[in-house]
């Protein structure tokens, strides 16, 4: 009895690992392979004036697992670092600044590594630490920070496809802007579920319509729970068909056809004593705008069939993919399915069926796209995996493209900006933050500055800018601060900046289009492309 007990005892469960209970939350953001991009990173960093946003930011970074940091700074800890340098002690005072932070920022997470220079006993300097290193990830630095060293970072960036991130914090403001190594595809965007739904209604492929024909062959036949559990895609290919016998065999196409066509829908429910409808009716009813519309190609993706890859772009794998989806496209007009199936009211194994049968076409599709990727140069190297991602988030990816260098850019954009603002009271727009901006700008290379100083160098690079109202006024407040950082502005700042830099890491969301202003007074932040 004793055995027979012992081999019916079930296995033992295993939980979540140690680190997957550590980094769970974030984990559920994205995934393991996304934590794996993070663990994989070695991020530069380097420091310039009080520089506390960038080790507010390199906290935020080390917190979830980030693999490597470095951080350059020449400065010695100040009696007025302390008070605006979360992770630097009384004790720290005369010593390296980058040594002090390194230290204390590791105690927080025993599996990230540091280092930090110059150190006493080498003359390593930036450019020989630039040269020595394995190649970094990203690089974060900020401002102000000397003319020579920003050329050489640039320089750094733009030979090895290295993405750059400048900050800015001063009183109230701060801005931080990326500068990304050309162009910079995302596929896994994490769109809205509901987004991602295609179901392909008025472009049916044999197996969704003879099963969804089935079910709705006898449909005034069935009894009440068969009629109440229909599932609301075979209720509108049921409709649809009976829309088109009535005219001339065109689906409904305006925004006024697809109302009546949502009020037959409505009508074919059957009512409770109580006078209600049929869920799934109302379902049906609620997905008629949202689904009943042809196959089309997202502005997103066409920019990324229109796009001219470099001679050094071309042999990487998202391109030999997107190569390969423009080609399914052209054939089929339609994107791979996705095969995502919202929830809904239905009988469960008839739920089941019906995922099946999307998810069945969706490999269908990705095989498709996985033979035209191995029959070309270098696509036999790309992983299945990718060719499936790219497939699953095809109508939403996403391309960054490096700002189209031009004279006067920043002057046409503030132009701009000023123009908006004159009908601000109309529109109900808020006001541009591009005067803090180009404040900030002013002060890129200097931690103090007068009012006079600051709006000469603005007029230097915008011409007639120092004359706005606004852009004295954030002169003025600017001057007011001496350059200085106020650690609430910063660490905030710093949150922005690191969760933009973990997007750039992981390849997951969009990160902002080059520069995000904040306005610490008004308590917000605008996205500006300068």
């Amino acid at each position: 009895m004793t055995a027979i007990v012992a081999s019916q005892t079930p296995p033992i469960l295993h939980g979540p690992s140690e680190k997957e209970r550590k980094y769970d939350r974030q984990l559920r953001l994205w995934a393991a392979s996304g934590q794996a991009a993070l663990e994989l990173a070695n991020i530069l960093v380097v420091n310039a004036g009080s520089g506390t946003v960038v080790i507010e930011t390199l906290k935020n970074l080390i917190l979830p697992g980030v693999g490597r940091f470095t951080i350059f700074d020449d400065a010695a800890v100040k009696e007025a670092d302390l008070g605006v340098n979360f992770f630097l002690e009384e004790a720290s005072v005369g010593q390296s600044r980058a040594k002090c932070c390194t230290e204390l920022l590791l105690e927080l997470n025993p599996e990230v590594e540091g280092d930090w220079h110059p150190k006493p006993d080498l003359s390593l300097k930036l450019p020989e630490l630039l040269e020595s290193s394995p190649t970094f990830t990203m690089i974060l630095y900020a401002h102000p920070m000397p003319q020579d060293i920003l050329d050489l970072l640039q320089k750094y960036g733009e030979e090895n496809k290295t993405p750059l991130v400048s900050v800015h914090s001063a009183g109230f403001y701060s801005y931080f802007r990326i500068r990304l190594p050309g162009a910079f595809p995302i596929v896994d965007t994490h769109p809205d579920e509901t987004a991602i739904t295609d179901l392909r209604l008025l472009a049916p492929w044999p197996e969704l319509s003879k099963f969804c024909g089935d079910l709705t062959a006898k449909i005034d036949a069935l009894d009440d729970h068969e009629h109440s559990h229909l599932p609301y895609i075979a209720i509108l290919l049921h409709f649809l068909e009976q829309w088109r016998s009535s005219h001339d065999g065109k689906d409904p196409a305006t925004y006024k056809e697809k109302t009546a066509f949502r009020r037959t829908v409505a009508d074919g429910a059957r009512k409770d004593q109580s006078g209600g409808g049929e869920e799934n009716f109302e379902e049906a009813v609620g997905a008629v705008l949202r689904n009943i519309e042809r196959p089309f190609l997202p502005s997103g993706l066409r920019e990324v069939f229109d796009y001219v890859p470099q001679a050094s772009e071309s042999s990487s794998g998202f391109w030999i993919i997107a190569q390969a989806v423009k080609q399914f496209y052209e054939k089929h007009k339609a994107l791979p399915l996705s095969g995502k199936v919202p929830d809904m009211k239905a009988q469960s194994k008839v739920y089941v069926e019906l995922q099946n049968i999307y998810k069945t076409k969706a490999r269908r599709d990705a095989a498709e796209v996985l033979a035209t990727v191995r029959a070309a140069a270098g696509g036999n190297d790309i992983d299945a995996g990718e060719v499936n991602t790219f497939c699953r988030n095809a109508g939403f990816v996403k391309l960054i493209t490096a700002t189209p260098p031009g004279e006067n850019r920043l002057a046409k954009v503030f132009e701009q900006e000023m123009a908006n603002d004159e009908n601000a009271e109309v529109t109900m727009a808020p006001l541009s933050l591009a005067p803090i901006y180009l404040a900030l700008q002013a002060t890129a290379h200097a931690s103090s500055s007068s009012a006079e100083e600051i709006l000469q160098k603005i007029e230097q690079s915008v011409p007639g800018a120092s004359k706005h109202e606004r852009v004295i006024m954030v002169a003025k407040e600017l001057a007011r601060t001496g350059g200085d950082e106020l650690h609430n502005i910063s660490a905030l700042t710093s949150g922005m900046v690191a969760q933009e830099m973990i997007k750039i890491i992981t390849k997951q969301y969009v990160p902002i289009d080059n520069t995000c202003i904040f306005d610490g007074i008004a308590s917000r932040c605008q996205v500006l492309r300068l």
